[in-house]
Protein backbone atom coordinates (compact mmCIF):
# COMPACT_ATOMS: atom_id res chain seq x y z
CA UNK A 1 0.00 0.00 0.00
CA UNK A 2 1.07 3.46 -0.61
CA UNK A 3 4.57 2.31 -2.29
CA UNK A 4 5.40 4.35 -4.97
CA UNK A 5 5.60 2.33 -9.07
CA UNK A 6 9.64 2.87 -9.20
CA UNK A 7 10.66 0.82 -6.84
CA UNK A 8 11.57 -3.14 -8.16
CA UNK A 9 8.98 -5.90 -6.34
CA UNK A 10 10.57 -6.77 -3.29
CA UNK A 11 11.72 -3.16 -2.55
CA UNK A 12 7.65 -2.89 -2.70
CA UNK A 13 6.83 -5.40 -0.79
CA UNK A 14 9.27 -4.78 2.18
CA UNK A 15 7.97 -0.86 2.25
CA UNK A 16 4.56 -2.10 2.17
CA UNK A 17 5.37 -4.22 5.18
CA UNK A 18 7.32 -1.68 7.14
CA UNK A 19 4.27 0.91 6.12
CA UNK A 20 1.55 -1.24 7.55
CA UNK A 21 4.08 -2.34 10.50
CA UNK A 22 4.02 1.61 11.50
CA UNK A 23 0.52 2.65 10.89
CA UNK A 24 -0.47 -0.37 12.96
CA UNK A 25 1.91 1.37 16.08
CA UNK A 26 -1.03 4.68 15.80
CA UNK A 27 -2.92 2.36 18.12
CA UNK A 28 -0.81 2.96 20.48
CA UNK A 29 -2.05 5.76 21.18
CA UNK A 30 -5.32 4.37 22.23
CA UNK A 31 -3.84 1.90 24.92
CA UNK A 32 -4.34 4.02 27.97
CA UNK A 33 -2.31 3.10 31.12
CA UNK A 34 -2.81 4.12 35.04
CA UNK A 35 -0.16 6.30 35.04
CA UNK A 36 -1.92 9.93 35.08
CA UNK A 37 0.32 12.96 32.92
CA UNK A 38 0.83 15.90 35.22
CA UNK A 39 -0.80 18.81 33.53
CA UNK A 40 -4.60 17.42 32.54
CA UNK A 41 -7.14 14.96 34.31
CA UNK A 42 -6.60 11.88 32.00
CA UNK A 43 -4.21 8.88 31.54
CA UNK A 44 -0.76 8.67 29.50
CA UNK A 45 -0.73 6.58 26.66
CA UNK A 46 1.73 4.04 25.50
CA UNK A 47 2.64 6.23 22.51
CA UNK A 48 3.40 8.91 25.25
CA UNK A 49 5.13 6.28 27.83
CA UNK A 50 7.33 5.22 25.08
CA UNK A 51 8.70 8.64 24.10
CA UNK A 52 9.08 9.66 27.45
CA UNK A 53 11.50 6.91 28.07
CA UNK A 54 13.48 7.72 25.13
CA UNK A 55 13.71 11.10 26.64
CA UNK A 56 14.79 9.23 30.07
CA UNK A 57 16.81 7.15 27.87
CA UNK A 58 18.94 10.40 26.28
CA UNK A 59 19.23 12.82 29.84
CA UNK A 60 19.85 9.67 32.62
CA UNK A 61 22.35 7.16 30.51
CA UNK A 62 25.37 8.33 32.02
CA UNK A 63 23.73 6.58 35.72
CA UNK A 64 23.57 3.21 34.59
CA UNK A 65 25.83 0.75 36.00
CA UNK A 66 26.73 -1.38 33.15
CA UNK A 67 28.17 0.58 30.00
CA UNK A 68 25.40 0.26 27.33
CA UNK A 69 24.79 1.32 23.73
CA UNK A 70 22.36 4.33 24.17
CA UNK A 71 20.58 3.52 21.06
CA UNK A 72 19.71 0.15 21.37
CA UNK A 73 18.20 1.45 24.84
CA UNK A 74 16.56 3.87 22.67
CA UNK A 75 15.12 1.16 19.96
CA UNK A 76 14.18 -1.28 23.57
CA UNK A 77 12.48 1.46 25.27
CA UNK A 78 10.16 2.82 21.97
CA UNK A 79 9.14 -0.84 21.02
CA UNK A 80 8.78 -2.71 24.49
CA UNK A 81 4.77 -1.75 24.93
CA UNK A 82 3.91 -2.21 21.53
CA UNK A 83 2.53 -5.84 22.63
CA UNK A 84 0.10 -3.83 24.42
CA UNK A 85 -1.79 -2.64 20.94
CA UNK A 86 -3.30 -6.70 21.22
CA UNK A 87 -2.71 -7.41 24.95
CA UNK A 88 -3.72 -4.35 26.65
CA UNK A 89 -2.15 -2.55 29.45
CA UNK A 90 -1.72 -5.01 32.60
CA UNK A 91 -1.90 -2.62 35.88
CA UNK A 92 1.05 -4.00 37.87
CA UNK A 93 -0.66 -5.00 40.89
CA UNK A 94 -3.79 -6.31 39.22
CA UNK A 95 -3.17 -10.30 40.15
CA UNK A 96 -5.68 -11.74 37.63
CA UNK A 97 -4.61 -9.57 34.43
CA UNK A 98 -0.41 -10.71 35.30
CA UNK A 99 -1.33 -14.42 35.20
CA UNK A 100 -2.40 -13.98 31.76
CA UNK A 101 -0.20 -10.90 30.63
CA UNK A 102 2.98 -13.37 29.62
CA UNK A 103 0.56 -15.69 27.57
CA UNK A 104 -1.08 -12.61 25.88
CA UNK A 105 2.15 -10.44 25.33
CA UNK A 106 3.68 -13.50 23.47
CA UNK A 107 0.89 -14.16 21.17
CA UNK A 108 0.71 -10.58 20.51
CA UNK A 109 4.44 -10.03 19.99
CA UNK A 110 4.49 -13.41 17.29
CA UNK A 111 1.65 -10.78 15.26
CA UNK A 112 3.08 -7.82 15.87
CA UNK A 113 6.48 -8.10 14.92
CA UNK A 114 5.24 -10.56 12.43
CA UNK A 115 3.90 -7.59 10.35
CA UNK A 116 7.70 -6.36 9.52
CA UNK A 117 10.02 -7.91 6.98
CA UNK A 118 12.30 -10.73 8.47
CA UNK A 119 15.23 -9.36 9.60
CA UNK A 120 13.48 -6.19 10.64
CA UNK A 121 11.04 -8.26 12.94
CA UNK A 122 13.82 -10.76 14.61
CA UNK A 123 15.55 -7.39 15.63
CA UNK A 124 12.93 -5.99 17.22
CA UNK A 125 11.37 -9.06 18.50
CA UNK A 126 15.19 -10.17 20.17
CA UNK A 127 14.94 -6.39 21.73
CA UNK A 128 11.78 -7.49 23.38
CA UNK A 129 13.00 -10.63 24.79
CA UNK A 130 15.53 -9.46 26.12
CA UNK A 131 13.72 -6.35 28.01
CA UNK A 132 11.41 -9.24 29.48
CA UNK A 133 14.10 -11.13 30.31
CA UNK A 134 16.05 -8.16 31.71
CA UNK A 135 19.19 -10.64 29.78
CA UNK A 136 21.64 -7.22 28.70
CA UNK A 137 22.96 -4.12 30.02
CA UNK A 138 20.28 -2.23 27.99
CA UNK A 139 17.33 -3.82 28.78
CA UNK A 140 18.12 -4.06 32.08
CA UNK A 141 18.52 -0.13 32.28
CA UNK A 142 15.35 0.20 30.14
CA UNK A 143 13.38 -1.91 32.70
CA UNK A 144 15.09 0.85 35.25
CA UNK A 145 13.25 3.59 32.97
CA UNK A 146 10.11 1.79 32.43
CA UNK A 147 9.72 1.40 36.22
CA UNK A 148 10.90 5.02 37.59
CA UNK A 149 8.76 6.90 35.01
CA UNK A 150 5.36 6.27 36.76
CA UNK A 151 6.70 6.37 39.96
CA UNK A 152 7.71 9.84 39.21
CA UNK A 153 5.11 10.63 37.82
CA UNK A 154 2.66 9.35 40.50
CA UNK A 155 4.32 11.39 43.02
CA UNK A 156 4.47 14.47 40.78
CA UNK A 157 0.80 14.07 40.41
CA UNK A 158 0.35 14.02 44.53
CA UNK A 159 -0.87 10.32 44.47
CA UNK A 160 -3.52 10.26 42.20
CA UNK A 161 -3.14 7.32 40.96
CA UNK A 162 -2.55 5.44 43.39
CA UNK A 163 -5.15 7.15 45.30
CA UNK A 164 -7.76 5.50 42.59
CA UNK A 165 -5.61 2.04 42.81
CA UNK A 166 -6.00 1.21 46.45
CA UNK A 167 -4.32 -2.35 45.84
CA UNK A 168 -0.92 -0.10 45.64
CA UNK A 169 0.61 0.44 48.83
CA UNK A 170 4.25 1.12 50.11
CA UNK A 171 5.39 -2.16 50.46
CA UNK A 172 4.27 -3.06 46.89
CA UNK A 173 5.15 -0.10 45.12
CA UNK A 174 8.85 -0.90 46.74
CA UNK A 175 8.54 -4.37 45.58
CA UNK A 176 7.87 -3.25 42.03
CA UNK A 177 10.89 -0.97 42.02
CA UNK A 178 13.57 -3.29 43.15
CA UNK A 179 14.29 -4.35 39.85
CA UNK A 180 15.57 -0.75 38.87
CA UNK A 181 18.67 -1.64 40.88
CA UNK A 182 19.19 -4.73 38.14
CA UNK A 183 20.31 -1.14 35.55
CA UNK A 184 21.14 1.84 37.82
CA UNK A 185 22.14 2.16 41.76
CA UNK A 186 21.53 5.54 41.83
CA UNK A 187 17.95 5.37 40.04
CA UNK A 188 17.28 3.06 42.94
CA UNK A 189 18.21 4.86 45.77
CA UNK A 190 16.41 7.62 43.76
CA UNK A 191 12.96 5.49 43.53
CA UNK A 192 12.82 4.43 47.15
CA UNK A 193 13.35 8.08 48.03
CA UNK A 194 10.23 9.35 46.05
CA UNK A 195 8.38 5.91 48.13
CA UNK A 196 9.61 7.43 51.28
CA UNK A 197 8.31 10.79 50.38
CA UNK A 198 5.19 9.50 49.05
CA UNK A 199 4.28 7.92 52.72
CA UNK A 200 5.67 10.87 54.79
CA UNK A 201 3.60 13.02 52.92
CA UNK A 202 0.26 10.79 53.22
CA UNK A 203 0.33 10.17 49.36
CA UNK A 204 0.78 6.51 49.39
CA UNK A 205 -0.27 4.27 51.99
CA UNK A 206 2.14 2.51 54.28
CA UNK A 207 0.44 -0.83 54.39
Amino acid sequence: MMTPEGLMPQQRERLSKQLDFLIELDKMKNVYRRTLVLHEDRQENDAEHAWHLAMLALVLAEYSDEPIDVKTVLETVLIHDIVEIDAGDTYAYDTAGNATKAEREQKAAKRLFGLLPAEQGAHFRALWDAFEAGSTPEARFALALDRIQPLTLNYCKHGESWKRNPTATAPRVTKRMQPIYDGSEVLGDCAMEIIRRAVEEGILPPE
